[in-house]
């Protein structure tokens, strides 16, 4: 018999975009919805060709997918925003169906998609979680010998008999968690739902994860944008782009794609350009013109040896008058984890007036250690308002030297490897 126990063959999701139709406003009335409502019937029989309407665009959320995975394997689903990965999994978990394709299951599935999924907000969490296990097709027998099991992992005890309404979305996650890996499915679908939790829950949540499939032999497919947990939890892993699969094979490999890969970072050109002023991050205060990395001769680079100094030079427009606004920049390596935050906050000491800006933030040279960086970017009021929300929007090659500490023979450890100075002097010598 094979070990393959999920099969997904030529799969595709396809949605029906709507765009809204700029017309003057004037008072709709209700006959006016079913003259209307009349009108396209009529126009859909006498021309049937035209199925889609000018408002309305199709969308392929996943194009032509086909892989395999074998009983006891984590897999790790990695892509861009939109590029699928949700979808896939909300297909794999039966909760939408394919516009064309098919998946073969072998086993239960048990998912945790979103906080609250597969909850009843009006039952409490002792009945949500029989109501869980019916769901996967267990008796009250087997559900009863491991609910003291799932309640102590989720550590809810104390409101255990509490509607699940009145959670907090951490406590929600921590008892969805639980029951869906104690309840023993043969496949176990995890989104990023877990970024909800706290650093100690999701460390706990990895290694239950990582028992179910090295001792326990299930399957897990788990979808997350921390490089370092993919790496740390999935023997192998597959690559989405624009719906598409480019790549499956072992973790190390697709993940050195995607961070290669121009489509999923920016990272071969080292700058971002919007001809389109209505396609750039932005709204009616501001919109971004482009974003670049530059070298200390003003070219733009997206490979740095750390003996050099970068610019990120960021290129907007204001269109209104706003007070207190600051850019804000994150330096983030693959595992997520932030190299260091910086903002030209104290530099403004006047408005921002409507006009075209360029400002420049230098990093100076010997400071980040050797390996890939995504560049965030945002621009908000603190405390008031956010202008443009927090986006990767270029990736960063810091390079090996021979002048810098990363060059030691081992890899050399942490984010930063700053160039210190370094003293000795003798104090007593014996020669």
């Amino acid at each position: 018999m094979s070990d393959t126990i999920i099969k997904v063959e030529n799969l595709g999701k396809k949605y029906i975009i709507r765009h809204q139709v700029e017309k003057k406003l004037r008072y709709v009335a209700l006959r006016d919805v079913i003259a209307n409502g009349v009108k396209s019937i009529w126009k859909s029989f006498q021309n049937p060709q035209s199925s889609t309407r000018k408002d309305q665009e199709e969308f392929w959320a996943l194009k032509d997918v086909s892989f395999e995975v074998k009983q006891g394997e984590a897999i790790g689903i990695i892509g861009r925003n939109g590029a699928g990965k949700s979808t896939l999994l909300k297909i794999l978990s039966q909760i939408t169906e394919p516009t064309r394709g098919r998946i073969s299951l072998r086993g239960r599935v048990a998912s945790l998609l979103e906080v609250g999924t597969g909850f009843h907000p009006e039952l409490t969490g002792r009945e949500n979680i029989y109501l869980n296990g019916a769901i996967l097709g267990m008796t009250r027998t087997e559900i009863k010998r491991k609910f003291d099991e799932i309640v102590a992992f989720a550590e809810v005890e104390k409101f255990l008999d509490t509607p699940v309404k009145r959670y907090s979305s951490g406590m929600y996650v921590r008892l969805a968690f639980s029951v869906a890996a104690h309840l023993e499915p043969e496949i176990l679908v995890v989104d990023e739902v877990l970024a909800v939790g706290d650093a100690a829950f999701q460390k706990k949540c990895l290694g239950k994860m990582g028992d179910v499939a090295q001792k326990e032999g299930r399957t897990v497919l788990f979808v997350s944008h921390n490089m370092g947990t993919i790496k740390s939890l999935c023997n192998s892993a597959i690559l989405l782009t624009k719906g598409c699969l480019v790549k499956q094979g072992l973790t190390s490999e697709v993940i050195d794609s995607y961070l290669t890969s121009s489509q999923g970072k920016g990272v071969d050109s080292g700058e971002i350009y919007w001809k389109e002023p209505t396609e750039a991050p932005g709204g009616v205060e501001m919109r971004l013109i482009s974003i670049r990395l530059l070298g200390t001769d003003n070219l733009v680079k997206s490979h740095l040896d750390p003996t050099q100094a970068l610019q990120i030079e960021i290129n907007y427009q204001m269109f209104q008058t706003i007070w207190g606004m600051r850019l804000v920049i994150r330096v983030v390596n693959t595992e997520g984890i932030v190299a260091f935050t910086s903002t030209d906050h104290d530099a403004r000491t006047q408005p921002s007036k409507p006009g075209l800006y360029r400002t420049v933030c230098l990093i100076h040279p010997c400071l980040l250690n050797a390996g890939v960086y995504f560049i965030q970017f945002c621009v908000d009021c603190p405390g008031i308002k956010v202008l443009i929300e927090n986006q990767e929007f270029l990736s960063l090659f810091v390079e090996k030297s021979i002048h810098h500490g990363s060059s030691f023979p081992e890899p050399w450890p942490g984010v930063i490897a700053p160039k210190l100075q370094w003293k000795t002097e003798v104090i007593n010598s014996e020669q």
